[in-house]
């Protein structure tokens, strides 16, 4: 499944939920996760979105791990199923 598709999915569910989302632009850093999700009675996360079987670049990795050393939750996200999941 292309990562659009996931993603329209993703700002669906989270709207319906009555939270809020972010789509990510981050000056000056490569690697950033796509968007921040905010639901009530839930601290902010993060989602890197992929096409359905990809998985992050390394630099996303180490991106990646550099945000959740400082505490952030980043979550990999490639399908209908896992916006589910990350959302239960």
């Amino acid at each position: 499944m292309r990562e659009s598709i996931i993603e329209k999915y993703l700002v669906k569910r989270v709207k319906q939920m009555g939270g809020e989302i972010r789509k990510l632009q981050w000056a000056g850093r490569s690697h950033a996760p796509d968007r921040m999700v905010f639901l009530q009675h839930q601290m902010p996360f993060l989602v890197e979105l992929k096409a359905t079987g990809e998985v992050p670049r390394p630099g996303q990795l180490r991106e990646h791990a550099r945000l959740i050393r400082f505490g952030m939750r980043v979550e990999v996200v490639d399908s209908i199923e896992r916006v589910e999941e990350i959302l239960a």
